[in-house]
């Protein structure tokens, strides 16, 4: 691991999107929260939360960090569910792997409760979209999304 104990705690955060791509029928289902293993998004932002809170015991380099907010959010369109999630520390490390992971575990939380309806979902575009602080400073992604 690399050794961040001379470093000074500073405000940092991080901003991760994927997508899940699926049928529109899906979408539809999702939606109007008639999935019949529950509420998909609600299920899908309690698993993201608790991925972000978990990161260190599953990356093997990843340093514990005191996770100050997490959010997950959605948005859906014709033919996916747009997952971003944003986390923020004040810390010695950044919090773009925790980030990551509330994403992709959000995400993987709507394809198991949406599995039944439709197996040809995907889940792709995972990438890490801002983070600011710490020795680097800002970054944003500048590609468009498509």
């Amino acid at each position: 691991m690399t050794d961040v104990t001379p470093r000074e705690p500073t405000h940092r955060r991080a901003l991760a999107r994927c997508r899940v791509s699926m049928l529109p029928e899906t979408t539809t289902l999702v939606a109007n929260n008639a999935i019949t293993k529950g509420d998909v998004l609600a299920a899908a932002r309690i698993a993201g939360i608790q991925a972000a809170k978990r990161t260190a015991e599953l990356i093997p380099m990843c340093h514990p960090v005191l996770v100050g907010s997490i959010a997950v959010n959605f948005s859906i369109g014709d033919d996916f569910v747009e997952v971003e999630a944003q986390v923020e520390t004040v810390d010695r490390t950044g919090v773009e792997m925790e980030a990551m992971m509330a994403c992709t575990t959000a995400a993987l939380t709507v394809y198991d409760m949406c599995k039944s309806s439709d197996r040809t979902m995907t889940i792709d575009h995972v990438a890490l979209w801002e983070k600011s602080g710490g020795r680097s400073g800002p970054w944003r992604r500048a590609e468009a999304r498509s």
